[in-house]
């Protein structure tokens, strides 16, 4: 027994021993591991965050209380009224010796309806000075503006641009809030924005989102020299809200509110600001210069992508593409050529040309602009001297509207060779149709004007002055499309 006794001692203190030296031993190699695992975590963990990582800094909703309480004063409603007419001839053409030809005998009663149209807009200065889009007001005959705090005022427009969709009206008040500008560069995708709106009179709406894009481009300003370049943004903006403020988390406008992208009419996901950046040199324009001043390039340009780049030789596809440049025109006097890629303006990177357009649509005639560009695969630079819309370096005088700003339309020469084919001495091509009277009254694009009141027009600048001549009037425009169909377009200037 006593020598079973000392065994039965002897393994149990090598059992005790074991199990000591095992503790030791997998305690250090645990210290290791977790060492190696941790420089494993500090070099590889950081690019690798798997979706639900959670960051050591708390992360806090927006608050946009006090900048909505802010804003929202200064965003009003506006309401329109504007005349129709149910009988075609009498709009247009009143005593017009071919209204009865055309239109058949008057009838008075039913000759005229008011109809009644809503928006909004923001007060840009204390002294009632407010900025909305151009389709709110235009063609209105009365123009009424509430404010937020419930006070009514009737308003006139002091300036117009369907380039850009922007309208500048007045209101004879004092000391009210206003916008401060914000700079539209600055605005990052991702950002957080408020829209603010006052539709239908209910007083201000706010919705907040973030910025989607940047530079877009949705064609509904019809092209030629309209300016679309496009905030998008994913707040929540619906009809009504057209002239809105667009604002950024430190209160600053960034934009005017102008559509959405909608197969129903309502919102839908998307919606689109012009940049303040515009907005601020169209009100500047109107109110110091008492018209539009834009500088213009005189080119055709178009978007590429890789495979059209690869077409054209080309190793860069971000940038504007020359199509055509105007002879005479600043691009031509400063060397540029169709084929070249213009992808700088003034060292600002141009990713397309709804860019490009932004950028010159801000200068004025007599600018220069440092234009960066590519030929031959080779960079270029050159400096352009801006010229305006009538290929002068000189601002348009007030009240010098473009035949384009009257009809909402781009008009272009028309070649020898079509006129032969159509057996036409003269004409002025439709190139491209916008928001404006020659859409209205059912003018498609290729339509080209030969007679305005039975008078031949054979050029742009001469189908101007005959317009201005019949300002506040109806016309009735002649031409011919190039299928060879004859038409005939009753307008109200």
């Amino acid at each position: 027994m006593k020598r079973i006794g000392i065994i039965f001692l002897a393994a149990l203190l090598g059992g005790f021993v074991s199990i000591g030296i095992n503790n030791i031993f997998w305690a250090d190699n645990h210290e290791q591991g977790s060492e190696i695992s941790d420089n494993f975590h500090s070099a590889n963990q950081a690019p690798t965050r798997l979706a639900g990582y959670t960051s050591d800094v708390p992360v806090t909703n927006p608050d946009f209380t006090v900048i909505a309480e802010k804003t929202v004063n200064m965003v009003v409603h506006i309401k329109t009224q504007y005349k129709r007419r149910t009988n075609l001839y009498d709009e247009f053409f009143g005593d017009h010796p071919f209204r009865e030809f055309f239109f058949g005998p008057s009838r008075p009663q039913q000759r005229e309806r008011i109809v009644e149209g809503f928006g909004s807009g923001v007060i840009i200065k204390e002294n009632g000075y407010i900025i909305t889009n151009n389709h709110v007001v235009q063609d209105a005959h009365n123009i009424e503006v509430t404010l937020n705090d419930n006070r009514v005022f009737d308003a006139e427009v002091v300036g117009k641009d369907p380039t850009t969709d922007l309208a500048i009206i007045r209101i004879d008040a004092d000391n009210l809030p206003y916008a401060e500008f914000g700079d539209s560069d600055e605005v990052r995708v991702g950002e957080w924005v408020l829209a603010v709106g006052n539709p239908f009179n209910l007083t201000s709406t706010v919705t907040a989102g973030i910025v989607s894009a940047k530079g877009r481009h949705v064609n509904i300003l019809g092209g030629g020299t309209a300016i679309e370049s496009f905030i998008q943004i994913d707040a929540a903006v619906n009809r009504g809200n057209s002239g809105g403020a667009l604002v950024n988390s430190n209160g600053k406008l960034i934009g005017v509110n102008a559509a959405i992208a909608s197969g129903s009419g309502s919102f839908e996901g998307y919606a689109f600001a012009i940049p303040s950046n515009i907005a601020e040199k169209v009100m500047e324009d109107i109110l110091e210069h008492g018209e539009i001043q834009r500088g213009f390039l005189g080119i055709e340009i178009s978007e590429l992508d890789s495979r059209r780049a690869e077409e054209l030789g080309l190793d860069k596809f971000r940038g504007a593409y020359v199509e055509n440049v105007q002879r005479g025109g600043s691009a031509d006097e400063a060397g540029i050529k169709k084929g070249d890629l213009i992808t700088a303006v003034d060292d600002r990177e141009i990713r397309n040309p709804s860019e490009l357009i932004e950028r010159i649509g801000r200068k004025r005639p007599g600018d220069e602009v440092k234009l960066e560009y590519y030929r031959n695969g080779r960079k270029r630079e050159a400096t352009a001297v801006l010229q305006n819309i009538h290929g002068e370096i000189a601002f348009i005088e007030p009240g010098e509207r473009s035949v384009d700003d009257m009809l909402g339309a781009t008009l272009e020469a028309v070649a020898e060779e079509e006129k032969k084919k159509l057996g036409i001495n003269n004409g002025v091509k439709v190139s491209s149709l916008g928001r404006g009277k020659l859409r209205d009254a059912g003018v498609r694009e290729g339509f080209i004007i030969t007679h305005v009141d039975r008078e031949p027009v054979a050029s742009t600048s001469e189908l101007s002055e005959k317009l201005r001549k019949r300002e506040g009037e109806g016309v009735l425009i002649e031409g011919v499309y190039p299928n060879g169909l004859r038409a005939y377009y009753g307008i109200g200037l």
